[in-house]
């Protein structure tokens, strides 16, 4: 890792085409429906919430991903 890995980790990526926006919003939406049924279907517990959990981590991932792309 370098500097400027560092820097591109920890700065502001903007949704600045609305092909990212909607791209965000798709990952957010996705993600909505699963953890819906993930609460309606699993039973109370550490692991239901260990699995949501997991599901706002791939959310933030994803959304990362998106975010930090090269601009072109």
């Amino acid at each position: 890792m370098n500097a400027a890995d560092v820097i591109r980790r920890f700065t502001f990526h903007p949704a600045d085409t609305a092909e990212r926006r909607q791209a965000h919003e798709d990952i957010r939406s996705a993600c909505l429906q699963l953890a819906l049924l993930l609460h309606s279907e699993l039973p109370a517990g550490a692991e239901k919430q260990s699995a949501m959990f997991r599901l706002e981590e791939v959310m933030f991932w994803a959304n990362a991903s998106i975010a930090r792309q090269p601009r072109e």
